[in-house]
């Protein structure tokens, strides 16, 4: 069973995903918030697999929330993935830099949204690859200030390769055509490397790689 958090100020769109969500036999939602504050306690208590977190709300926007659940080693296990009316905004980037695993936007269709939610519950790539070149194409051409990062000597040079791989946006079946090594091969990688930049997931990753210069963002 699939254990869900919603985070959002507006009753009717909360409505909306829980009424949607508990028609599947294999989701449960577990609670509901209307701030971030709300999310973050709600979060502690239920442990929840996926917190669905709005970007603005009331008392404790959802980039707070986020950074709050990603800092706690007790909600290692949540994913959270910020719900938003705009696609990919700077608010959206900043989640992301703050420890979100994705976003939705939440006119997103139906079976859409609720695939989304199964694919996050397995832990897999919380951005699909079109939508991490969306993201590198709109933002790493303007990078924060590069900064260290004490687990990029820990990479071994095919740790490396893989992730600027990554960071380009390609899946994992991508970067095993490329490098010449079966999909297995090149998730392992990804885990490794993941692991040894404390990175919770994917979407972190593509940040970390950019932030700490692994990867050069090509001109416009």
């Amino acid at each position: 069973m699939i254990r869900v958090l919603l985070v959002d100020d507006q009753p009717l769109l909360r409505s909306g995903f829980r009424a949607l969500l508990d028609a599947e036999d294999d989701i449960e939602v577990v609670g509901e918030a209307a701030d971030g504050r709300q999310g973050v306690a709600l979060a502690r208590q239920h442990l929840p697999d996926i917190a669905l977190v709005d970007i603005q709300m009331p008392v404790m926007d959802g980039i707070e929330a986020t950074r709050l659940i990603a800092a706690d080693p007790t909600l290692a296990g949540v994913h959270v993935v910020i719900l938003t009316n705009y696609g990919l905004d700077e608010h959206v980037f900043h989640a992301l830099r703050a420890g979100a695993a994705g976003f939705l936007v939440k006119d997103i269709e139906p079976e859409d949204f609720l695939h989304a939610v199964r694919v996050a519950a397995r832990g897999d790539a919380l951005l699909a690859p079109s939508i991490t070149r969306r993201l590198i194409d709109r933002y790493v051409t303007e990078p924060p200030h590069l900064r260290a990062h004490a687990g990029l000597a820990g990479l071994t040079n095919r740790e490396r390769e893989t992730v600027a791989l990554v960071a380009r946006g390609l899946s994992n079946d991508e970067i095993a055509d490329r490098l010449v090594i079966s999909p297995l091969t090149a998730k392992t990688h990804v885990n490794r490397a993941m692991a040894k930049l404390h990175a919770r997931d994917r979407a972190q990753l593509v940040v970390i790689a950019y932030e700490c210069g692994l990867v050069v963002p090509r001109p416009r």
